[in-house]
């Protein structure tokens, strides 16, 4: 029964307007899709636990997602840039967190807006381009390109 659900959920994604959803629906997808990129990056390196974390931590901080937004931002397409524009100024229920700038948590949450949009859309390859481009300069600024173990 979950198998046939879950197939069912991934068939309805592809046919939901993502103009019709709130940028907050994209962002909560799109937290889980930008750790799990992060995740898979540190796991290719071959670091131990513990340097994983450490890195994993600041790369899906607020500000390096902020400075990623801002990276990609000209390699974004009218209909990308208005996904992260919503997700950017989507008023959430909650505050950011304490030791997060409310301006780098909006654009973050705008960046996850965006990744949300490009997976439940199905646009893989896009999203694949958009993230390396964001993780690159996310890893430059923050010193983690090395094996660290």
């Amino acid at each position: 029964m979950q198998q046939e659900e879950l197939a069912e959920a991934r068939a309805r994604m592809g046919s939901i307007d993502p103009r019709t959803r709130n940028p907050l629906q994209m962002a909560y997808v799109g937290d889980t899709i930008h750790d799990l990129y992060v995740r898979s990056l540190l796991f290719a390196r071959g670091l131990s636990v513990g340097a994983m974390h450490r890195q994993a931590v600041r790369l899906v901080s607020a500000a390096a997602q902020a400075r990623m937004l801002h990276a990609i931002e000209p390699m974004l397409t009218q209909e990308e840039a208005d996904i992260a524009r919503r997700g950017r100024n989507a008023q959430a229920k909650h505050a950011a967190p304490k030791h997060a700038d409310p301006a780098d948590y909006a654009r973050a949450t705008g960046l996850e807006a965006l990744w949300g949009y490009l997976y439940i859309t199905g646009q893989s390859e896009r999203l694949d381009a958009l993230m390396a481009a964001a993780l690159e300069e996310a890893c430059a600024h923050e010193g983690t390109q090395g094996g660290e173990h």
